[in-house]
């Protein structure tokens, strides 16, 4: 043991509860971290390694179980204290079954807040000195308790455990809401890269102009406005784990530059001269086919073998059903926390329902709609309470298919081309109108960068109406323009 004071990260989005709390435990010896919500405490998690939380039950946009779920995918060890304003018996004690180390009322006793800190970290410290067991690691369950107990997890399961240990990089392939973030920080969690840090960034998300700089980060002057040096995400995850969310969505000038420090293991800041070496395990995620992608000349070959030194695919729902009803189950307890209800399961035909639906979005839409009927339902859900229309989907009306294009004079591929733009045309101009012609927040709304949203409106003939544009730029209104399946052969050339 050293003499370093045990550091407490205290999560509330109180300041006055945030400045009390601080002068406590630092008065009580030990270092005190603050963060006002959910996504800036798993943040520092990641990047400060505190030893134990203190999290308030109510947060902007989550809660204290959820923030506790999250920071024990990534240290399973990390005793949480959760506070609340209410003394509710029944949400405490599934706080606590579900790995929460105390539930404090507040106003607080000083002597109770400390006493409290002291005994989770005095049980934390046998875990942190204690080998791991032969042939296990820490978290070689979480799969199982996260995603069920399917044939098909007992395989993922195992394929995760045997590339944790080895330094190969990790391709994990799957349909959007399958749970690919989720085994990637497994795999982080169960190497021996685990005390680094794991760091996500969303390859879809960040226009092709910023995303060298997220990566890279820049030196002081690199351009106006950077008035001093900030790291970028590889500098961030030193001897940890880079997770490249949606990978096929990275631009190719960025591939070109992953692939650079892929081979170099340096790179340059923007505007810096010097070069940068980090040792970092590099974990990609994807819903597409990156062979394909790669065939075709939309993803790097190099890149993608780089990469690809492992690939985990990741079962979508309907292919492992007998796992609904733990999942189901799961998601009725975090949902009664977080509304503070007891509903207490599910009718006979609603599960039938749940086990018969075909989960277009996976666990993630599961998850929605059992969040949703614990909203609406009293004592139990019942099949009204299960909405199953309107989950995972960018906006109203928007059908599965697209009629009226001729078949009788095409190719098969240019049959089936035809039908892509046209699904493609109509979801970008109802993810338009469900954001109100913000094409930022549709681009966002579809994970796909603000460049490419651009590309596909042109290409579509989708064009801006000039009677209702708003706010320049970033709030154009868009409309539909009739296009033909002449219009649309003459589209496919250069568009993917």
């Amino acid at each position: 043991m050293t003499g370093k004071a045990s550091r407490i990260l205290i999560v509330d989005d109180e300041e006055v509860i945030l400045k009390t709390l601080s002068s406590l435990v630092t008065r009580a010896g030990f270092e005190a971290l603050v963060a006002a919500d959910g996504e800036t405490a798993v943040r520092k998690v990641g990047l400060e390694k505190p030893d134990a939380l203190l999290v308030d039950f109510h947060l902007p946009g989550s809660n204290g179980i959820q923030v506790m779920q999250r920071v024990h995918e990534l240290d399973r060890s990390l005793p949480v204290i959760i506070m609340t304003g209410h003394s509710i018996v029944p949400e405490a004690v599934k706080a606590m079954r579900m790995g929460a180390s105390d539930w404090l009322t507040k106003p607080f006793d000083v002597g109770e807040v400390v006493q409290a800190i002291r005994q989770a970290l005095a049980e934390r410290a046998p875990k942190l000195q204690a080998p791991d067991p032969p042939g296990r690691r820490p978290l070689a369950d979480t799969l199982f308790e996260m995603m069920g107990s399917s044939d098909q997890i007992r395989r993922l399961n195992s394929e995760v455990n045997r590339v944790a240990t080895a330094d190969f990089n990790v391709v994990v392939a799957g349909e959007t809401g399958a749970g690919k973030e989720l085994v990637s920080r497994c795999l982080h969690q169960l190497s021996p890269r685990a005390r680094g840090s794991f760091i996500p960034i969303d390859c879809g998300a960040i226009p092709e102009t910023l995303l060298e700089n997220e990566l890279f980060g820049h030196a002081k002057g690199a351009y106006t406005g950077a008035t001093q040096e900030k790291p970028g995400k590889l500098e961030e995850a030193r001897e940890g784990t880079l997770f490249l969310d949606e990978i096929a969505n990275l631009p190719l000038g960025s591939q070109a530059k992953l692939l650079r420090f892929l081979q170099e293991k340096a790179f340059s800041r923007l505007g810096g001269l010097g070069h940068v070496q980090v040792n970092v395990r590099i974990i990609a995620a994807t819903n597409q086919n990156l062979q394909a992608f790669s065939n075709s000349g939309l993803f790097r070959p190099d890149l993608f073998y780089r990469l690809n030194e492992y690939t985990i695919t990741v079962p979508p729902l309907r292919e492992r059903k007998e796992d609904i009803f733990h999942l189901a189950q799961r998601f009725l307890d975090l949902a009664n926390l977080e509304l503070g209800k007891q509903v207490k399961g599910f009718t006979e035909a609603a599960m039938e329902t749940l086990l018969n639906f075909g989960w277009p979005g996976n666990v993630r839409q599961l998850r929605s709609v059992i969040r949703r009927a614990v909203l609406v339902a009293d004592e139990i859900i019942a099949g009204n309470h299960l909405d199953l229309d309107g989950v995972g989907r960018p906006g109203p009306g928007l059908t599965p298919g697209v009629q009226g294009i001729p078949w009788q004079t095409l190719s098969l591929k240019e049959i089936v081309q035809q039908h892509t733009l046209a699904v493609e045309r109509q979801v970008l101009t109802q993810a338009l109108k469900f954001t109100d012609g913000n094409k930022a927040e549709a681009a966002r709304l579809l994970k796909i960068d603000y460049k490419t949203i651009h590309t596909k409106l042109k290409a579509l003939g989708i064009s801006k109406d000039k009677g209702g544009g708003v706010h320049g730029d970033e709030k154009d209104r868009w409309q539909e323009e009739p296009a033909g399946p002449g219009q649309l052969r003459g589209n496919l050339e250069g568009f993917h």
